[in-house]
Parts: C-alpha cells; sequence; structure tokens
C-alpha cells in the first residue's frame, strides 16, 4: 500500500500553496476588518486562477477543466483550506452538479461557468428545512408551459456573486406509508428573473466575507428548458454529483487544521515562562501531539474517501466518517492553540480568534454531525437488516 504523492501531486500542492500564500494571505486582514471582498480583489484572483489552468479544475477536461480525480481535487482544497473562504472562492470551482446541463444549457451554463466567465451557487436550504431536505416548503406549481416558483431559501453562500443559482424545489408530493413525500426538481435560476430577489443573509462569525444570502421567489416563472435533469428527479441529480461535496468540507478542514498547528507549534517553542519554553511543559506538549495526531488521521479518512470514489468504490460511509471527524478535529485543534496561546489567542492580533470562530461552522454545513453519525449507522447496519 502506497500512501506517498506522485510527482504530479506534488506539484499541485506546492502550487495550489504557494497560490494561497501569496494571493490570498495578503488580503485576509482586510476582509476581516471590513467583511467584504473588494470587487477588484476578486476578479484579480479569478484571473491568476485561470492564468494558472486551476479554474474549473474540478471539471474533465472534454468541457473544458483540467479533468483532476477525486484525491488531486483534494488535495486542492486541502491547500485551499489554508486560506480565508471568502477569497478562495474565486479560485473558481464551480458545483459539479452542472454535469447534469443537457442541450442548451451547456452553453448556458456549463460552459461559460469553468471559463470563468459565469459563478454559480447551490440552493436547498430553507429556514424550516436544513437536514431534512424533503422538508422544502419552496414549491414550484405547473402553469401552462411554465414552472411558477414560490417560497424562500436561506444560508445559500456565494449567492452574492452569483450570476446563477441552482436551486431545489419542491415539484410535487407522494403519499406513503411514512407520509406524504416530497419530490425534488432542481432548477436553473439566472439572477435578475421576475419574481426572483436575492437579498444579503444573516451576519456571521464564521468566515466573514464569505456571506450567505437569501433568495425569494414570488410567482416566478421558469420554462421548462430550466430544469436541471429530469423533473421530480432532484434526489438522483444530488446523489450523482453532491454527496462528495463533504469531502471538500473536510479536506479543507484538514488544511486549515495545519496552519493553525503550525502557529501553536511555532508560539509553544518561543513563549517562555519559569523560565524556559512552554514546549517543554507535558501539559503543552502532549497537546500538540494529539494534534497532529488528529490531523494526519483526518488527512488519511479524508485521502482515502477520495481515492474509493476514484476506484469506483462505495464510499458513502467512508465520506461521512471523513467528514464528521475532520470537522470536529478543527474544533479541537484550534481550542487548543487558542489555550496554549492563552490570552492573547482571543486578541485580534493573531488571526487564532478567527480560526476558531470559523471552525465552528464546519460542524454544521454540507450536513450537521448528527447527520453524518446517522449515514454511518444506516451504512453499518443496513446490510445486516437492521
Amino acid at each position: 500500500m502506497h500512501f506517498g504523492l506522485s510527482e504530479e501531486q506534488e506539484m499541485i500542492v506546492s502550487t495550489v500553496r504557494s497560490f494561497v500564500e501569496n494571493e490570498i494571505y495578503p488580503h485576509e486582514e482586510l476582509v476581516e476588518r471590513t467583511g467584504d471582498v473588494p470587487a477588484e480583489i476578486a476578479q484579480e484572483i479569478k484571473q491568476k486562477t485561470l492564468d494558472l489552468g486551476f479554474y474549473g479544475c474540478n471539471f474533465p477536461e472534454d468541457v473544458g477543466g483540467a479533468g483532476l480525480g477525486h484525491v488531486d481535487f483534494a488535495l486542492v482544497e486541502r491547500e485551499l483550506g489554508r486560506g480565508s473562504m471568502a477569497l478562495t472562492h474565486f479560485f473558481g470551482r464551480p458545483q459539479n452538479i452542472l454535469m447534469a446541463c443537457e442541450g442548451e444549457q451547456i452553453d448556458r451554463y456549463l460552459l461559460p461557468a469553468i471559463r470563468g466567465e459565469r459563478m454559480d451557487a447551490l440552493a436547498m436550504t430553507e429556514p424550516d428545512a436544513g437536514s431534512d431536505v424533503r422538508g422544502m416548503k419552496c414549491t414550484a406549481r405547473r402553469d401552462g408551459g411554465d414552472w411558477v416558483v414560490n417560497g424562500t431559501k436561506h444560508f445559500i453562500s456565494g449567492a452574492d456573486h452569483a450570476d446563477f443559482i441552482i436551486v431545489f424545489i419542491a415539484t410535487g408530493e407522494d403519499m406513503t406509508d411514512k407520509g406524504p413525500k416530497k419530490r425534488i426538481t432542481a432548477f436553473l435560476v439566472d439572477r435578475g428573473m421576475p419574481g426572483f430577489t436575492i437579498r444579503d443573509g444573516y451576519k456571521s462569525v464564521s468566515h466573514r466575507g464569505y456571506k450567505n444570502m437569501i433568495l425569494e421567489f414570488d410567482d416566478c416563472r421558469l420554462p421548462d428548458a430550466q430544469v436541471l435533469g429530469e423533473v421530480d428527479g432532484g434526489f438522483a441529480v444530488m446523489n450523482e454529483w453532491l454527496y462528495a461535496t463533504r469531502i471538500t468540507v473536510a479536506t479543507m478542514s484538514v488544511g486549515r487544521a495545519r496552519r493553525v498547528f503550525d502557529y501553536a507549534l511555532n508560539y509553544a517553542a518561543d513563549r517562555k515562562q519559569f523560565g524556559q519554553q512552554i514546549a517543554k511543559f507535558q501539559g503543552v506538549s502532549f497537546q500538540i501531539a494529539d494534534m497532529i495526531t488528529d490531523i494526519d488521521a483526518a488527512d488519511l479518512l479524508t485521502l482515502n474517501s477520495a481515492w474509493r470514489l476514484d476506484q469506483g468504490l462505495p464510499a458513502n460511509r467512508e465520506i461521512a466518517s471523513a467528514k464528521v471527524f475532520a470537522s470536529e478535529m478543527l474544533a479541537k485543534v484550534t481550542d487548543a492553540t487558542l489555550q496554549i496561546f492563552g490570552g492573547m489567542g482571543l486578541m485580534n492580533d493573531y488571526p487564532i480568534e478567527r480560526f476558531w470562530r470559523d471552525a465552528r461552522v464546519e460542524r454544521i454545513w454540507d450536513g450537521t454531525s448528527e447527520i453524518q453519525r446517522h449515514i454511518i449507522g444506516r451504512e453499518l447496519f443496513r446490510p445486516l437488516g437492521a
């Protein structure tokens, strides 16, 4: 069993890490202070990513992407995880679900997104439907040859910059033994369509500048040409393209944890108390040992789940394990680092308090830790008939 990276993978890691250090780090303080990414900085990051050949690197070569496999892309995301999400957002990685585009949708949505000409966002969550996707109340009903959409989505990341949104909407309901069951359809919705409004969402303590938005539909009419995939086939589209996004949360958590760990390691080696470096105290050195052990374990869990996808093997449980372990590991690492820094860790002289705040959301979005544990348990017990 070989755990090392190939020469090409080492180059990917080196290139993206250098990009993050040189093009992302210098702007982080500004974004943290203002809560915004200036348009000129966003465009500069996007253009440099295009020049580097990494924009849309998660798409196949035959549609203009770099054709990276799941492990290669996980390495990209791991390095991007070191930087501010508000800034790395413009290191464009459009939603893979756009591969479900057909006919005119390819030239209108898929290819422009990969070329960096149009930006996308994904919308599923609603005020009363987070983990319970089938509980969504945003509905589309037939009216002549169109769909008329009404309802609200919230916590929609990236919608402030998006030219179009991939929106999952309830398009019907079936009665089952367990009660009504929503049918879900994915739609492509352009910014500025009549009856469709994108407005500011909530102010979050995590990832300042990476804004969440609220989408409102008021008798918004969508033609059949805006359906992504099949009518009532939203879950099929999700299952084929979206569940691997949990790997992104896991691998970015690993990258961020490694950056935080470097702060803890160097501070413990330099800071002196009682006449010696605090690294010489077991209370600190043992924390450092636990941190790097957990980081390495999360890294291997994550890369293993990506490797399974590359091999065409079942990976649902492995992805859930990686997501829950890596996101909770990041919380422990940032908290322990703050403890090692002591009171200075809470001051904005260092980015530690930012890392600590940012880490909290990773256990919530893209499926809460509880949902991941549910998936793991279900995958283990289902073969036993339990």
